[in-house]
Order: structure tokens, then C-alpha cells, then sequence
């Protein structure tokens, strides 16, 4: 069983070009996970502080692994991914280095937290 935090804010994914320098508005929220690739750079930033143009998605909120984990653990995403796939809920996952944290549309949360729930985990505001 996992506990699980749902978090308040409203989150939005923004895509990037790969060269592209990190946007003002990226640092100026509590949240923030920046994510270059040789493709892209991907922003998870609080959508209320972010522009709501081509290459945003949103909005999501977060279901954060109450942690930190042990970088040995084996099935934390499985025990969360499996029960959101069988209810049909998309997932944006983003891991640091304490724990996990899976994005949920905001339309699907109540969906998200009842099959989490059902699945065997503990919920927590």
C-alpha cells in the first residue's frame, strides 16, 4: 500500500523546442519540473502562471508518492499505473530524486482517487 498526496494546484505540461531557454514565467510558481531532451524541453509549472498557448496541456493535478523512497523499490509506478490504466485515466509521470509523482487530467481526479482507493492505497489531501 502506498499513501498518496493529492496536490492543490492546477499543473500545466508545456512543450518547448530542445534549444530553447527556460521561460520567466517557468520559476515564478511552487512547482516546476524542467525536463530537456534532444528533442524537446518539457515544463510542468502551475498553470496560473504559465501561457495557455500551442504546446500546453492541462489542466493536471498531482498524485505525489508520500516519501522518500528507497531508489530499490521495485512496482511503485505498476501499483499506480495498472489501476489508472483499468479506469481509463491518462497519467504524466514525473520521478525526483525522493519519490513519484503521477499527473492526472483535473476532469479524471475523482476517477484517479477511487481506483487508487479500490487498488488498496491510502489517499491523503
Amino acid at each position: 500500500m502506498l499513501t498518496i498526496r493529492v496536490g492543490g494546484q492546477e499543473l500545466g505540461i508545456r512543450r518547448l523546442p530542445a534549444d530553447a531557454d527556460l521561460p520567466a514565467w517557468a520559476s515564478s510558481g511552487g512547482w516546476l519540473s524542467v525536463t530537456r531532451t534532444p528533442d524537446e524541453l518539457s515544463v510542468v509549472y502551475p498553470l496560473a502562471e504559465g501561457p495557455a498557448t500551442q504546446g500546453a496541456s492541462g489542466p493536471w493535478r498531482a498524485l505525489t508518492v508520500e516519501g522518500p523512497l528507497d531508489h530499490d523499490l521495485v512496482g511503485v509506478l505498476a501499483a499506480l499505473s495498472v489501476p489508472l490504466a483499468e479506469a481509463a485515466v491518462p497519467i504524466f509521470v514525473i520521478s525526483t530524486y525522493d519519490t513519484d509523482h503521477v499527473l492526472v487530467p483535473a476532469a479524471r481526479l475523482d476517477a484517479a482517487l477511487e481506483a487508487l482507493t479500490a487498488a488498496g492505497h491510502r489517499v491523503v489531501s
